[in-house]
């Protein structure tokens, strides 16, 4: 049974800037922004929630199936993912239409400013989950929104457990829309600034949200992440990186290491432990896909700040 990831699928144009953005933010003149930073440095990187997130999953020796919608320039990309294992048989190629782009340019102390143009990512909502055999479980993270939407009503119509990730489209969607995505979900997962933007346009407490699915994953950045239910909250903390490159894909791979546990029917905070794991290895690297390492290699860092699994994991 597969492991289905769906959502954006993108070029990552990744630039740095040798200064903070906060310093050059005047409060005083943000009725009238006009700002352009020189950057030191561009990098272009596969990128796109799914295929990061898929990546991750490969790593840990699961073989998702991405499906999403890509452009005419995607066939090498195609080609790179299906040698890293990850199956693409169910990523659309949009004729007249470029892969979504992802401009991001990232500050010396990890601040980001980015902007998205979905290109092929529009065609979304002409996916299925209906055309995929024994789904055992979904994310639905970061996409066009009407897509996303339906994606959570086929798998509750289809009886498939689900994570909802709205991450960046938070700000984008409205809170009927926001609420909607997120019933009946297995899992709600964003980071504590979008959890904020989401509880503040659904007008749902955490009370609230624990009624319509089944944990909540808040990741905090360098203070980890929480993991709350009815019963209580457990916060799992970072693995600390052997060094800083950049926080692009960071998150996706967290995914990917939290769907790999649940796959296992590990407890939520082992499998958010694994994720710790899996989102420090790419932020030692540049880009969300960049980075590789052994199943052994995985473990022993793992084990290393956590307790010894007893489940084996491949």
């Amino acid at each position: 049974m597969s492991i289905v990831v769906t959502g954006s699928i993108a070029f990552d144009y990744l630039m740095s800037f040798p200064g903070k953005f906060t310093e050059l933010l005047l409060p005083e003149h943000l009725k009238r922004l006009s700002l352009s930073f020189l950057v030191d440095t561009m990098d272009k990187r596969r990128g796109g929630c799914a295929p990061n997130i898929a990546y991750t999953l490969a790593l840990l020796g699961e073989r998702p199936v991405v499906m999403a919608t890509a452009g005419e320039d995607f066939s090498d990309y195609r080609a790179w993912l299906d040698a890293a294992g990850v199956d693409t048989s169910h990523i659309k190629q949009v004729r007249g239409k470029f892969t979504a782009s992802f401009f991001c340019s990232t500050d010396e102390t990890n601040n980001q400013i980015a902007s998205f143009y979905p290109g092929a990512m529009a065609h979304a909502g002409e996916l299925s989950f209906r055309t995929v055999k024994e789904c055992r479980l979904a994310i639905i993270s970061p996409n066009d929104p009407v897509a996303m939407i339906q994606y959570a009503n086929e798998c509750r119509s289809l009886e498939i457990p689900f994570i909802f990730d709205p991450g960046q489209q938070c700000a984008r969607m409205t809170g009927d829309e926001l609420a909607a995505g997120l019933k009946g979900a297995s899992v709600l997962i964003c980071n504590d600034y979008e959890y904020e933007i989401l509880k503040q346009k659904t007008e749902l407490s955490e009370a609230d949200l624990l009624a319509q699915v089944d944990v909540l994953v808040v990741t905090r950045g360098e203070h980890g992440s929480s993991i709350i239910t009815r019963d209580g909250r457990h916060d799992v903390a970072v693995v600390v990186p052997s060094r800083i490159v950049d926080p692009t894909g960071v998150g996706d791979a967290f995914r990917g290491g939290l769907m790999k546990g649940i796959a296992l029917g590990l407890p939520y905070d082992v499998a958010a432990q694994l994720g710790s794991v899996a989102a420090t290895y790419c932020l030692e690297h540049l880009g969300g896909q960049s980075h590789a390492y052994t199943f052994s290699e995985f473990m022993t860092r793992y084990e290393q700040h956590f307790a010894p699994l007893r489940v084996p994991l491949q």
